[in-house]
Order: C-alpha cells, then structure tokens, then sequence
C-alpha cells in the first residue's frame, strides 16, 4: 500500500494546485469519518480537468498493476481514490463497513471512483460482489469504470462473470482491447459464445468488429470455415487481417490452409508485422 500511495501522490501533486495539494494533504490527516466526507466534498475543493498519464513514457503508474491506468480520468476521481487510500485497513471489519457505507450512499461520480478504486484496496475478495453487480448495470460510466483499463476482473471474476463482462463490452460496442487480461483469460466457454453472436450478425448482414475474433482463434471449429473463407476473401483490410489471424493461431490444417492461399498475410504474420494489436481501433 505504501508503493502504491507514494507513486499516486507523485503523479496526484504533479496535477494539482497548490491550493488543492494543501487540501488534500490535511485531509490525509484526518479520521475516517473526515475522509469519507471529504470523498463525497471533493468536487468542491478539486478541478474537475482531465489528466493524462502517458504510461509508455513513463512506465505504470502501479507497478504491480500495469492494467491500472488514470489516463483520461479527471482530477476529481483520481484524488477520491486517492483518499480512499487513506482510510485505515485495522480492523478489517471497520474498514469495510466504511467503503460500504460509500458505496450504499454514492452518486454516479462517486462509483465510478469507488469501482476504480477496487484494485488499490485492502480485502481485495470482498468487492468481488460489488465488482461482477457493476457488469450487470445499466449505468454506462460504471460499467466502465470496472470493466476497462481495469486489472480488478481479470485478477479476481470467475470465468462466468468474465466471459459476461466481455461479451457485454462487445454488445456495447466498445473496445475490448481496453479489457486487461482479454489475452489471458480467452476461453472455450467465451469462444462458443462469441462464435454464436458472429453467426446471428452474419445471417443478419451485419458486420462483425475485427477485434472481436482475436477470442476464437485458438477454440475454432470447422463449421467457422466458410465464415473465414468469405472473411479473408472481404474487400475491407481489417476483416482479411482478422480472418488471417484466426486461420494462423489455430491448430487445424484446413484453416492454416486457407491461410497459405495468402502469402502475403501470411508472411505479414510470420515477421510479426501483423497482429491483433494492429486492428485496435479505439472509439468512444
């Protein structure tokens, strides 16, 4: 805990004012009562300007934790997880009645920097319930909070609440590399799934985002094979490129095949010119 308050104070001070760093320092100080109440009283007293932490410059921000990552949040969620911080871990009981009372009381601002918070806090088990409720909510910003560029799923949900947060991002159409451990984590369970939501938008018309097959590739079956055939054969690049990537990463010979039918793809792919990351196109 020690490691993480110092790096996050460094990088918190380096983006306040003086007038917010004085705040913020003496309510370090106080009791938890005091604290939990300068979290709710934190717009008043901080900027709500966004800040940017470039972490291939200067490395993670966590080192522990390089899916944890501030870049974009504004100044008023980064100080309230930083108080957060502060508030005492002994007695375990004390300490968890106090997040949870944050909890049961936040408004939306509030728990979007609580479910932040989650992989910085003590007990990390205990917000496990809290943490897979957040994928289930409507409320987009919360959804967010907890399901991208943060390491709390990927660490601690079990596989069903995974493959649920990871097929809702897709539903949603946000960018599923923003998920940390989607590589880690792809599973049999997730694949089936997924290949079920490409066939509905095939027969549908419909396209289908290229990062989406970056879950099936090693789990494809053979009756994905005319899917890929007519993928790889598209006039759009990232759907070559997608389909390319599947065929090579998986085991089968009919689909690494199908891949040879393209030597240019596949020479790409071998000289590590072309990969999933090329296709990450980021919208919000």
């Amino acid at each position: 805990m020690e490691n993480i308050l110092t790096n996050l104070t460094q990088f918190l001070f380096e983006e306040t004012s003086v007038a917010e760093r004085a705040w913020l320092e003496f309510q370090a100080q106080s009791n938890a009562l005091e604290l939990m109440t300068a979290f709710v009283a934190a717009p008043r007293f901080i900027s709500k300007k966004n800040v940017a932490y470039d972490s291939q410059v200067r490395e993670n921000l966590i080192s522990h934790l390089p899916g944890f990552q501030v870049d974009g949040w504004n100044l008023v969620r980064l100080s309230r997880v930083w108080l957060l911080l502060h508030l005492e871990s002994e007695p375990k009981k004390q300490f968890i009645k106090n997040i949870e009372t944050l909890f049961d009381t936040a408004e939306l601002n509030e728990l979007v920097a609580l479910y932040s918070a989650l992989p910085l806090l003590p007990y990390p088990w205990e917000w496990l319930a809290r943490a897979t409720d957040a994928v289930r909510s409507n409320m987009g910003f919360v959804f967010d909070a907890i399901s991208l560029k943060n390491p709390y799923p990927e660490l601690y949900f079990p596989e069903p609440s995974w493959n649920q947060l990871v097929l809702k991002t897709i539903f949603n159409g946000k960018p599923i590399h923003w998920i940390y451990g989607l590589e880690r984590r792809k599973n049999k369970e997730l694949s089936i799934s997924i290949l079920d939501f490409i066939s509905e938008r095939f027969a549908a018309g419909r396209k289908v985002p290229a990062q989406v097959w970056r879950l099936v590739g090693s789990f494809v079956e053979e009756t994905t094979y005319p899917k890929l055939v007519q993928l790889i054969a598209s006039k759009e690049k990232e759907e070559r490129e997608a389909a390319a990537l599947v065929c090579f990463e998986s085991k089968n010979p009919q689909f690494r095949s199908l891949l040879s039918k393209y030597p240019e793809l596949e020479l790409s792919i071998q000289n590590g010119d072309l990969d999933w990351s090329k296709l990450e196109s980021i919208s919000e």
